[in-house]
């Protein structure tokens, strides 16, 4: 999959997640295996045993297999591989834009934006959705035609914790069940992504962007979502969560004409091309 970083630099992403799911979505005794691998039951007990000391022993064949820079992250001993996976990032490693008209990342991740009209059942990487059955809520997608679907892609890589994009009031959590199953763009040739995921999204009721969707989405072999707050008066920058293991996304929803998405990010998404973001960094602006 082509990406771009923001100074316009292509790069090509072919890390070992990708070509894992390559050959596992791409014979047939690969999906054959995939059928168990996706059932709640193996996927518990997956997360039950990252969560144990024994888990431990994956931590440093999986940073040199990914490398993946540790002097971003704070300097602890991880008591299993879910803590590590879900690590704190050291202070100031990351800068929250905090300028209140900017829009900003809520994560580390490959971001595409897309229009939200009425019809719209956007395609990525060959899945079709819509936001009525990204939501199971035909009316709360109603509200959110002529905005945009901002779709940030969380690589195994990539910092695991997402933040609020907005100072505000956040309502309740809504959890959709589903089946735990790979974000990774390779497996799309084969299966629906959001259809088949677990995810929880809230409203949050942003002081200067309006009223935002934000959701998580689980991956293949995810403990779960964790998010720390239920109605709550948050923050910009505030942590609102992060994953346990897998490749996961963050999806938001905004309203239309409130937030001019930057013009890079529109014209990488309109090529089909990922722009890569960080957790704080502006991707757009108040539209006015």
């Amino acid at each position: 999959m082509k990406q771009k970083f923001r100074n316009g630099n292509l790069i090509e992403a072919d890390n070992g997640q990708d070509k894992f799911l390559k050959n596992l979505y791409g014979s047939t005794f690969g999906r054959i295996l995939l059928k168990p691998l996706v059932t709640p039951v193996v996927s518990n007990i997956a997360g039950a045993f990252l969560s144990t000391k024994c888990s431990c022993l994956l931590i440093k064949p999986f940073i040199r297999s990914n490398n993946i820079d540790m002097s971003q992250f704070e300097d602890v001993k991880y008591k299993n591989y879910n803590e590590f996976f879900s690590r704190k990032i050291r202070e100031g490693a990351r800068t929250i834009d905090m300028e209140a008209t900017h829009f900003i990342s809520p994560a580390d991740s490959k971001l595409t934006v897309l229009p939200i009209t009425e019809n719209a059942r956007f395609t990525l990487k060959h899945t079709d959705y819509s936001v009525s059955s990204l939501l199971k809520n035909s009316e709360l997608a109603r509200a959110y035609h002529g905005g945009y679907a901002f779709i940030f892609r969380l690589t195994v890589d990539d910092y695991h914790r997402y933040c609020y994009v907005d100072d505000g009031i956040k309502e309740e959590n809504i959890h959709i069940p589903g089946k735990f199953h790979t974000v990774n763009p390779i497996a799309n040739d084969y299966y629906p992504i959001y259809k088949e995921n677990t995810r929880e999204y809230s409203i949050l009721h942003g002081k200067h962007f309006g009223d935002i969707v934000m959701m998580e989405v689980g991956a293949l072999l995810v403990g779960k979502i964790v998010n720390l707050h239920e109605k709550a008066k948050v923050k910009r920058g505030q942590e609102k969560g992060y994953f346990q293991f897998g490749g996961s996304t963050v999806v938001l929803l905004t309203k239309a004409d409130k937030v001019k998405v930057d013009e890079d990010i529109l014209k990488n998404s309109r090529d089909g091309i990922e722009t890569v973001v960080k957790f704080g960094e502006k991707i757009g602006v108040l539209a006015l």
